[in-house]
């Protein structure tokens, strides 16, 4: 006959076998907290080195269509608009990136210009967010006139820039300027074929390539 277990003995047990699971949690919790961390720290707003006030400032250069460079190397994004690329690293130069660029050089061709802050100053990348001016021009609405630049709606600004800067692209639109041309039309429809799966593949095989590398945005 077997001798009794004792209950304390029972229970004992059952805490040893459940252990290694406590333990697997609690290692799972410190890992998600330990993403966490990291992704609100990479997410962290840089400061940028020193403080720019509103007011005139020398330009010092245009690095694009949307941005530049004032004062003590200040960059200067322009809020509300955005320009195609030019610069961008492994990135194709896209459709108007040159006009616009060219045209942000001619509207600050003075060497000066007003900058205007709003409820964000600073981006995710350090560049303070600004409305330029010239004069009584603003280069973020001047550049979506001339159809250079796409409004972007979806950002802390005022709500009457934002006005403003959607009446600026639908005249463009109207107009038919730039990125509203039928020359930019058709060159949407190219890279919307291009980016095709089947239409890759398709001129893969007529080059009688083995291999191909998928073609970034």
């Amino acid at each position: 006959m077997n001798a009794p277990v004792d209950p304390g003995t029972r229970t004992s047990a059952r805490r040893f076998r459940r252990s290694p699971y406590r333990t697997l949690v609690v290692v799972i919790v410190l890992v998600i907290l330990a993403i966490v961390r990291y992704v609100r720290e990479d997410d962290a707003v840089p400061t940028p080195a020193e403080p720019l006030a509103e007011g005139m400032h020398g330009v010092v250069r245009v690095v694009d269509g949307d941005t530049i460079i004032v004062g003590s190397d200040s960059v200067v994004r322009l809020i509300g608009v955005d320009t195609p690329e030019t610069v961008k690293p492994d990135h194709p130069v896209e459709p108007f990136g040159p006009e616009a660029t060219k045209f942000t050089r001619q509207f600050l061709a003075g060497g000066t210009a007003r900058l205007e802050f709003d409820r964000e100053r600073v981006d995710r990348f350090g560049r303070f967010l600004a409305y330029v001016w010239v004069g009584d021009r603003m280069l973020n609405e001047e550049l979506l006139r001339a159809g250079l630049a796409r409004w972007e709606p979806n950002f802390h600004y005022s709500a009457a820039k934002k006005a403003i800067f959607r009446e600026a692209q639908e005249q463009a639109r109207d107009e038919g300027l730039g990125l509203w041309s039928d020359d930019a039309k058709k060159g949407q429809e190219k890279a919307s074929l291009d980016g095709d799966p089947a239409t890759r593949h398709a001129r893969v095989e007529a080059a009688g390539l083995c291999e191909f590398a998928i073609l970034t945005a």
